[in-house]
């Protein structure tokens, strides 16, 4: 079976694997939807979603750094990466060891290739497709919704010390213009450093989202950024619904809309 990745890389595989090492949590996520998870051996130490994946397969390391060892120990079939997520050098390591599947996501058509193709690779077409439908039936609703809300200028942070936010080329930012959050970051390329200091009150933004990965924002930053952005809703926001491009974007857009209608009503930080 010869078959292509996100990146064109041909992949060669004798038959379906059966050992699954995943170094991406939200295609971990995806490949037990796909009622994957018993063919899971490997996984890293940010695979929490399903909850009890960590203590099915064995934790391989995180997503920049990993343990070799470990994987080779582990006899995979199939390693799967993402380019964003995991290194060149990890990508190239890891096809000493097995075939190697590397996304590459940054819109929605992206995401619903990624699960075709894992529904291809894994022969489990019906469950993919089953997914795929439901994603574009919960999009195609929030269109709806979405269609006659006013655009808001939005900061959407990912990290502290140093202070980082969502740029362009992110899936991240794909998601944030389909909800009409126009990106103040837009015409940064990926997740650029800010300086606060240098912000003094910026007046313009009218949303600061901040997510609850890869950073763990509490409710005590919002107290901490409210001087920079004095006209500013400050919103604790979930990260993976903003982030993760499998599965969970069927739970994505009923969330997003719960965002807008708090917004609308409240008009004051959830």
């Amino acid at each position: 079976m010869k078959l292509q990745d996100q990146l064109h890389r041909e992949i060669h595989l004798k038959e379906i694997p059966k050992r699954i090492v995943s170094l991406v949590p939200s295609q971990t996520e995806l490949l037990c939807d796909l009622g994957l998870q018993d063919a899971i051996v490997g996984v890293t130490k940010f695979c929490v979603h399903p909850h009890y994946i960590k203590t099915d397969a064995s934790i391989v390391g995180g997503t920049k750094q990993i343990h070799l060892d470990k994987i080779k120990a582990l006899n995979p079939d199939i390693i799967l990466c993402n380019k964003e997520e995991n290194t060149k050098e990890i990508v190239e390591a890891c096809k000493a060891i097995s075939e190697v599947h590397v996304s590459d996501v940054f819109t929605l058509k992206d995401s619903l290739e990624l699960i075709k193709q894992y529904g291809a690779i894994f022969k489990k077409e019906n469950k993919a497709t089953i997914i795929i439908n439901e994603i574009k039936s919960e999009l195609k609703a929030f269109k709806v919704f979405i269609k006659e809300k006013s655009s808001l200028n939005v900061v959407y942070f990912i990290w502290k010390n140093p202070w980082m936010v969502a740029g362009n080329h992110t899936f991240i930012n794909y998601l944030l213009q389909l909800n009409k959050f126009k990106n103040v970051y837009g015409n940064k390329r990926r997740y650029p450093e800010i300086k606060l200091s240098k912000l003094r009150a910026d007046k313009k933004t009218e949303v600061v989202l901040l997510s609850s990965e890869p950073f763990p924002f509490k409710k005590m930053h919002k107290k901490e950024l409210q001087e920079f952005y004095p006209n500013a809703i400050i919103i604790l926001v979930d990260g993976e619904l903003f982030s993760w491009y499998g599965s969970r974007l069927t739970k994505a857009f009923k969330y997003f809309k719960s965002l807008h209608l708090n917004l609308q009503k409240n008009n004051q930080p959830l």
